[in-house]
């Protein structure tokens, strides 16, 4: 599993949170990330402290969604931000960080995260998928051209599955972000 990154989403779980996370943390993907986003920051700091804690004891890595001062408050080296907010980062902020992520939607977005210092780049939603209902999905040709265009690994979302993950590795994905899949 070490091309798939987990997107949480809470409120798909049908059980506990944090036993999921448990659960999915003992599979070892790439990453998880921790992506909350009608918490509060204090509320989003809580959880965050239990998720990491739980990532920490199975070795899978661990990375915060938006709120840099509670990455940095509880010691986490890996973010991923929403394009606004990483033009918005200051530098200072930023070399807080072993690793940003940068949530992209066309290959023009790719060369501004990549300029302004993401690591990695989430490039969607490429397939059809439940969380954007109603949304018409970019597609591979748009997957290929944001892989292209950048020379940091990128990771495809939205829709991705098992099934296909050799389409997006043939785009030149590094692999893959899955939500529902885990979540549900």
């Amino acid at each position: 599993m070490s091309d798939i990154i987990c997107v949480t989403n809470r409120k798909l779980c049908k059980e506990d949170f944090l036993t999921r996370i448990e659960s999915i943390a003992a599979m070892h993907p790439k990453a998880v990330i921790l992506r909350e986003k009608d918490l509060t920051e204090a509320e989003y700091t809580q959880l965050a402290e239990k998720v990491m804690e739980i990532c920490r004891r199975y070795g899978t890595q661990c990375i915060l969604h938006t709120f840099i001062n509670a990455a940095v408050k509880l010691g986490c080296d890996s973010i991923h931000l929403p394009l606004p907010v990483l033009r918005q980062a200051s530098g200072e902020d930023k070399a807080k960080f072993r690793m940003i992520g940068c949530s992209c939607h066309s290959p023009e977005e790719a060369r501004e995260a990549e300029s302004l210092g993401a690591g990695y780049i989430t490039a969607g939603h490429v397939f059809a998928t439940d969380c954007k209902k109603g949304l018409p999905p970019r597609g591979l040709e748009f997957l290929r051209q944001v892989c292209s265009t950048v020379d940091i690994p990128v990771y495809a979302i939205g829709g991705i599955s098992a099934e296909n993950m050799d389409e997006v590795r043939k785009a030149g994905a590094a692999g893959g972000c899955i939500m529902s899949g885990f979540m549900v």
